[in-house]
Parts: C-alpha cells; sequence; structure tokens
C-alpha cells in the first residue's frame, strides 16, 4: 500500500509516498481502506522530529481518517461490517491507504456528510469535546475563550460551547476569520495582530473575565491568558505553538485569581479513555450532524489535497493560511 513517510526529520520537502507493507488486524481491531484523512498539528511536529508516536504506534503520519471497513480481526465484537462507512481516532497511520483501528475508536459516519468531511471529525472533534467537557467542565452561560479560533479544533470548540449553552469568544489573526468565527457561533472576537485580546476580552465580559480558556499556544499568552481570566477560571493548555518558556510571575498572578491551569493531551491517552471518548461523543454530539436546523454542527473544511501533495498540504497548514480542516484524499 502507499503511505506517506520521512526519511529523516526536517521540512515538507522530506515527504513522499512510499510502498509499504499493508498492516493485518489484530485482537478487536478493524482493518480500513481509507479514502480520506486529515491534517493536524501533531503532524507537523513529528516530520520536524518534535513530537514521537507513542510506543508501539506506526510512524506512519495521521491520527484521523475516514474510509470503509475491509476487515474484521479476530474478537470482534460484530458493531462492525465488511462495507460499512466509518471514520476513526487514530494514534498514527491515517495517511496510508490501509490503518487498522481498535473497533472501538471507529464512529459511523453521519447522514450527509462526504467521506472528505467525516475525515476532519474525529481527532479535532473528539479533542474539543474533551478539552471542554471532560477537562473544562464548560457549564451554560460560561464565557469561553478559544484561541486559534478558526484551526480545526477551533471551528468545533465554538459550536460545541455555544451547543452547550456556553458564550464562546475567539482570537484569529485576520477579519476573514472573524467573520466565519461569528457565523459558526462565537459571540465575539479579538484579531491579536490588531489589538490587544486580553483587554479586549475584559471590556466585553465587563472587566470579569472569562470562565474557561482553550489554548494551544502557551508560553507567549500566559501573562494575557492570567490577566483575562475570572476569579475560579479555568484555563486548558493542549499545545505550545506560542512556545514553551513562561518568564515572569505566573503561578502568583494565577494564585491571585485563584485559577486553574489544566494541561491535556489526547494522543497519548490509552484505549480505555479513547474508547469512552469516543462513545460519550457518538452518543451525544455525532447525531447533531444530521440534524437540521440551527443546532446542526458542521465540520469545516478549508481544503482537500490528493495525497501526492503531500508537501503542498503541510506547507499550507505552515502559513496558518486555513480555516479549519486540510483533508488529504487517498488514491483507491
Amino acid at each position: 500500500m502507499l503511505a506517506v513517510h520521512f526519511d529523516k526529520p526536517g521540512g515538507p520537502e522530506n515527504l513522499y509516498l512510499k510502498e509499504v507493507a499493508k498492516p493485518s488486524p489484530g485482537e478487536g481491531e478493524v482493518l480500513l481502506k481509507v479514502a480520506a484523512s486529515a491534517l493536524n498539528r501533531a503532524d507537523i511536529l513529528q516530520r520536524q522530529g518534535q513530537y514521537a508516536p507513542p510506543p508501539g504506534a506506526s510512524s506512519i503520519l495521521g491520527l484521523e481518517a475516514s474510509g470503509h471497513v475491509a476487515e474484521l480481526g479476530p474478537g470482534c465484537q460484530g458493531h462492525w461490517n465488511i462495507g460499512d462507512p466509518v471514520m476513526a481516532l487514530l494514534t498514527s497511520g491515517g495517511q496510508a491507504q490501509y490503518v487498522t483501528v481498535p473497533e472501538g475508536l471507529l464512529m459511523p459516519i453521519p447522514a450527509g456528510l462526504t467521506l472528505p468531511q467525516a475525515a476532519a471529525i474525529p481527532e479535532t472533534w473528539l479533542t474539543a469535546f474533551q478539552l471542554l467537557h471532560f477537562i473544562g467542565n464548560v457549564r451554560a452561560g460560561d464565557s469561553v475563550l478559544i484561541h486559534a479560533g478558526l484551526s480545526g479544533v477551533g471551528t468545533a470548540a465554538v459550536q460545541l460551547a455555544r451547543m452547550a449553552g456556553a458564550i464562546p469568544l475567539v482570537t484569529v489573526g485576520s477579519q476573514d476569520k472573524l467573520q466565519i468565527a461569528e457565523k459558526l457561533g462565537a459571540a465575539g472576537g479579538f484579531n491579536y495582530k490588531e489589538e490587544d485580546f486580553s483587554e479586549a476580552t475584559l471590556k466585553f465580559t465587563k472587566g470579569t473575565g472569562v470562565n474557561l480558556i482553550i489554548d494551544c499556544i502557551g508560553g507567549s499568552y500566559w501573562e494575557k491568558n492570567v490577566n483575562c481570566l475570572a476569579l475560579d477560571g479555568r484555563w486548558v493548555l493542549y499545545g505550545l505553538m506560542g512556545g514553551a518558556d513562561v518568564n515572569g510571575p505566573l503561578f502568583s498572578k494565577l494564585l491571585f485569581k485563584r485559577g486553574s491551569l489544566i494541561t491535556s493531551l489526547l494522543r497519548s491517552r490509552d484505549k480505555k479513555y479513547k474508547e469512552m471518548l469516543v462513545k460519550a461523543f457518538t452518543e451525544q454530539i455525532l447525531p447533531r450532524f444530521s440534524t437540521d436546523g440551527p443546532q446542526r454542527l458542521s465540520p469545516v473544511v478549508d481544503r482537500v489535497y490528493p495525497l501526492t501533495e503531500i508537501q503542498e498540504a503541510h506547507k499550507y497548514m505552515e502559513s496558518n493560511k486555513h480555516m479549519g480542516k486540510i483533508v488529504l484524499e487517498l488514491p483507491q
């Protein structure tokens, strides 16, 4: 089968397609014939040599995919049949023509969605769902500041926060992104290139600050985050796009706010946790992708690239110009 490969860490130019052995499903696993996968920041970091896959996982990139069940491994519980259209949360391996998946990490594709749209859901929406509900304990009426509001996770978090009865606010880098975020349900947004998002957030909340921050930036935002965090607020950190270093009195400022700083990753969590997350998402959220009306959820896809243009897809993600997900279509 064909898979995305790189021989040494570095830039997008190191990526190419390579013929590799097709995997075989193990106990309780399904073999997925991949139709589409989607890019995540983790793919960029892994290519750069900064984020190794967990022990025992495939070195092939790709944390989410959609396609059809091609084979059932021994011990499968009968939830899936050969030929079923599904989408999958993966530890790695999605950017290949076939990937093995524990059956509990598969989800049905909501009615009305295409395979490329479905590929934009698993890692991204499960991350946002986890950050808001499992980690951030979002409640109706909470104000939620979502950094990188037009990223894949950002577009999902805006919609999920609104669905939970919270008030989503976003930071973005352009006026176009601001307008799209508001169409998705953001109550307000701030262009971090043109204004101090922290002061703008305090103004929007009439000085009280936000109850919850969903943050993939990290180091460079710490002071502004604490500044606009409400008393007893929760700051959930899931990425370090702005660096890992903190210079200054973070702890004293956070302590003064009685704030909580909680970190979270999804990829490294164990299968049991992921299966519990997938089950909750499938029951509580997935039906909303097929609902008519204002409560309908929608994956936001910016561009779809053929897998042969993997280098261009990585370059586009690194440009930070995308709004929503970058999807890769696999040769069939």
